[in-house]
């Protein structure tokens, strides 16, 4: 049976790691360095409290086969990029590198952006300043913080990816 919602919510007395529910899974996860917030601004490293539909994923074709997943997937290229410039027209969407204003590169050297679940976090209008390239992706050794993303170990996403259904939402909690 396939997982339709994922919870997650913040580990108690560990303000940037929490657990991920889907299921019968419970899964370690990074949050943001300050933890899961419902006021979202750019750059203040929360966590968006909410719930988000998980819309796509992206792989780096280069370190991974297409994952085992049900949702619409596509590969990423080097010239992929993500504006996180407030202000700007394209604000929360993907771009095409080289790109003129701030944004982040989707083609990492590290191996965070090796698996990504964009999330429809601030899309459907995006309003400015309240948060941009909120995604799930790897995490760091030890479940170092985030920016605001959710971050999973490799294991655990490919896991995820399996068994997450089109339309998937997951919910961050506050607290």
């Amino acid at each position: 049976m396939g997982l339709s919602h994922l919870m997650v919510h913040r580990r108690a007395g560990r303000a940037h790691q929490g657990l991920l529910r889907a299921g019968a899974l419970t899964l370690p996860v990074a949050i943001g360095r300050a933890g899961i917030w419902p006021d979202k601004r750019e750059g203040d490293g929360r966590s968006p409290a909410g719930t988000w539909r998980i819309e796509r994923l992206l792989y780096r074709p280069d370190r991974a086969t297409r994952p085992r997943t049900r949702l619409p997937c596509f590969p990423l290229h080097p010239q992929d990029g993500w504006c996180d410039a407030p202000g700007h027209r394209l604000y929360n969407r993907p771009v095409r590198l080289p790109f003129p204003a701030s944004h982040e590169k989707m083609w990492r050297e590290d191996a965070l952006y090796d698996f990504v679940l964009v999330l429809d976090h601030n899309s459907r209008p995006a309003m400015q300043g309240r948060g941009s390239a909120v995604f799930i992706h790897l995490a760091r050794p030890g479940f170092a913080a985030t920016e605001g993303c959710v971050a999973l170990r490799r294991a655990d996403m490919l896991r995820l990816l399996a068994r997450l259904q089109p339309g998937a939402r997951i919910t961050l909690q506050p607290g």
